[in-house]
């Protein structure tokens, strides 16, 4: 794994946290969307930011990610700079699970938080997901795509 993190320490509480940069990078959005597609076995993600300048560039991860996740061809529903109510609102609806960056400004520098939550709304928790998530990154085993086309898509939303 290219520029591995500490799984154990990130990725908690429902997300991946942690200073940017230092404790995660741009590819730890990558590698959550596409376990998230693959544990949720779903073929239908939505993912939405804050509009935090760190924010945007996670969230273009986590939308290239979820559309390489093995043979799922996820098309991910792209909210872009959306409230998170909005947010969680699109995914109750759909009942679908989502992902979620923020970023706040802290004296070491950006803390960013990119959070997972299932297609009730409700944040990802360990039995829901988040443990097996944390182990596949822990271990090397981020899905990847089986052929060209299980490649998935990313569609704004309205």
């Amino acid at each position: 794994m290219l520029n591995p993190i500490h799984a154990e320490a990130v990725i908690y509480d429902h997300a991946a946290q942690g200073s940017y940069p230092g404790d995660i990078h741009e590819s730890v959005a990558w590698w959550m969307a596409a376990c998230l597609v693959v544990t949720a076995r779903t073929h239908h993600l939505y993912v939405a930011h804050d509009g935090h300048q760190v924010s945007r560039l996670f969230h273009q991860k986590a939308c290239q990610g979820a559309t390489n996740a093995q043979h799922y061809a996820c098309t991910v529903h792209d909210l872009g700079h959306t409230d998170e109510l909005v947010f969680l609102d699109a995914v109750r609806e759909a009942g679908a699970p989502g992902l979620r960056i923020r970023t706040a400004e802290q004296t070491c520098g950006p803390h960013v938080v990119i959070a997972l939550f299932g297609p009730d709304g409700k944040p990802l928790d360990e039995d829901a997901g988040l443990l097996a998530i944390r182990r596949m990154i822990a271990e090397d085993r981020v899905p990847i795509p089986v052929n060209t086309s299980s490649k998935g898509r990313i569609q704004p939303h309205p």
